[in-house]
């Protein structure tokens, strides 16, 4: 239940405030896959984990997409610790205490923020 929860509330923050910051929507059907239940050798809480796990799995997915592309809009800066399995995006964020940089590039920023809705996401594999 907090998944459903979860997607819910992501789903439609995504859906209100995307299209008011000009902000591509992540496809949430990109993320989520639900058809190991499918696979006729599994029995049923074999089927059922796997429904579990790719619908939480996926979704998780989908949810730091939608986060991702939300701080690189409002905050693409690094954090001054090093934190490890970081969003896609978050590479080309700028450098933690480059006020300079900051001044210079962060309209640039937003702009490229809002330019992925033809990419496959916001980082590397996509326009960036």
């Amino acid at each position: 239940m907090p998944f459903v929860i979860l997607d819910l509330f992501v789903t439609v923050y995504q859906a209100i405030c995307f299209p008011i910051y000009g902000l591509p929507k992540v496809e949430r059907k990109k993320y989520i896959a639900v058809d190991r239940h499918k696979l006729t050798y599994l029995n049923f809480m074999q089927k059922l984990n796997c429904v579990y796990c790719g619908y939480g799995n996926g979704l998780l997915a989908y949810v730091r997409e939608v986060a991702g592309r939300t701080e690189y809009y409002w905050c693409p800066i690094k954090h001054a610790s090093h934190l490890s399995d970081r969003h896609e995006q978050y590479q080309n964020f700028l450098e933690f205490g480059d006020g300079e940089a900051w001044d210079e590039k962060f309209i640039e920023m937003k702009g490229k923020a809002r330019a992925c809705e033809d990419c496959s996401g916001c980082g590397t594999g996509g326009c960036h």
